[in-house]
């Protein structure tokens, strides 16, 4: 499992990077990130791009349960860019656990996604 992270957007724009099966590791290095610009700018924006993306072991989705709840009205727009195959599970098991609006977007569809996720409107 490989995770990056990056900023962009003058900060409030998190870009996560995901490969492989995400961990409980893998949520304690970006949720103190996604904690700390929401902090600095209130609501932020999150772009996950997945490669080989594979779900998430139990820990990780017992994380990513308490990071979605805890972040319930702090994401504003999540952009989910990866294989087709995730794209309902994905939608589905987000929408209850926060008010972002959500779009999933397909790899050659990543400039479409950032378009999007640094949209005004």
């Amino acid at each position: 499992m490989t995770v990056e992270i990056e900023q962009f957007g003058n900060g409030k724009i998190l870009l996560v990077r995901v490969t492989g099966q995400l961990d409980k590791q893998d949520y304690e290095r970006f949720a103190p990130e996604v904690e700390r610009l929401v902090e600095q700018h209130g609501k932020v924006r999150v772009m996950l791009e997945t490669n080989d993306f594979q779900g998430w072991d139990a820990g990780a989705l017992w994380e990513d349960i308490k990071f979605s709840v805890k972040n319930f009205n702090n994401i504003e727009r999540l952009a989910v860019v990866g294989e087709k195959k995730w794209e309902k599970g994905m939608a589905t098991f987000c929408k209850p656990f926060t008010t972002a609006k959500i779009r999933f977007f397909e790899h050659d569809q990543k400039g479409e996604a950032l378009v999007w996720i640094e949209s005004q409107e």
